[in-house]
């Protein structure tokens, strides 16, 4: 059974620099000793975007500090802080499509996993390029691994989620061509589940009949107003990554919220 680690919006930063008092180095630290030490079975930890929050190369060479720890292998794809140049400097190891973008397919047993690259960029014209999107190209990649996916299912992987999470501000900078993709995913019909970022929320549902799954962050998080266009607004809630595991009949999601998890309950 293939299990999978899952981080998103990991916002790296300078040495020295916070994010509403919280130190996104420590806090990442913090979740790869979490992975190490109770996960180093895995068999891929995946990052969806949002690596850095300025794009900065110190900041990519910060974080590449921390994943190089990682037990178990890393799988690597970027979101709308992040500048696709920038990142492949820093990371020229990882995987790209065959037009640049950061995008993998990785075969296991009992599934495939997609990484697509949402980033809308370049131009890095903000708020613009804040919002997801898939260019013909990567649509034309992602259907091509589905084609060609055989009798595994499908695990999609993206920084920004495909449809509304109920979050006003944060859906306006959805995937912004969304009709598209489902078009492409439904026509093929093997998408098992599909995991996204972006929100900093944990939440879960459907879209289109197909599964999803939206994880916090290891730094801060969404605060629950649904009705807010402020997408800058932020709270200090435990950290987390997500866990999934495929089984005989489908697939298990969990969240881990690593600083606050007690690993050995007490009997009463």
């Amino acid at each position: 059974m293939t299990k999978l680690i899952i981080f998103t919006d990991l916002h790296m930063v300078p040495e020295g620099i916070s994010i509403i008092g919280l130190d996104p180095f420590q806090r990442l630290a913090a979740g790869i000793e979490h992975v190490n030490r109770y996960h180093a079975d895995a068999d891929r930890v995946i990052v969806m975007g949002d690596l850095t929050h300025r794009a900065d190369r110190g900041s990519y060479e910060r974080l590449k500090t921390l994943l190089d720890q990682l037990v178990p292998p890393l799988a690597i794809t970027i979101g709308n802080h992040d500048r696709r140049d920038t990142f492949l400097d820093i990371f020229p190891d990882v995987a790209q499509d065959g037009d640049g973008f950061v995008q993998e397919a990785i075969d296991f047993p009992d599934c495939r996993a997609l990484l697509l690259d949402t980033l809308f960029a370049p131009p890095y014209d903000y708020p613009r390029s804040h919002a997801g999107f898939l260019c013909t190209k990567r649509l034309a990649w992602l259907d091509r691994q589905l084609e060609t996916a055989g009798d595994l299912p499908v695990l999609l992987f993206m920084h920004h989620p495909p449809h509304a999470t109920g979050f006003t501000g944060m859906d306006v900078m959805r995937l912004i061509n969304e009709a598209d993709f489902y078009d492409v995913v439904k026509r093929r019909g093997n998408v098992l589940h599909i995991f996204a970022g972006h929100v900093h929320r944990t939440i879960s549902g459907s879209s289109r009949g197909i599964p999803f799954s939206v994880f916090k962050s290891p730094v801060h998080q969404q605060p629950m107003p649904f009705d807010t266009a402020d997408t800058s607004l932020s709270i200090d809630e435990p950290a987390a990554y997500g866990i999934a595991v495929m089984t005989d009949t489908g697939i298990l999601v969990h969240t881990e919220d690593y600083e606050i998890a007690v690993r050995d309950a007490a009997v009463a």
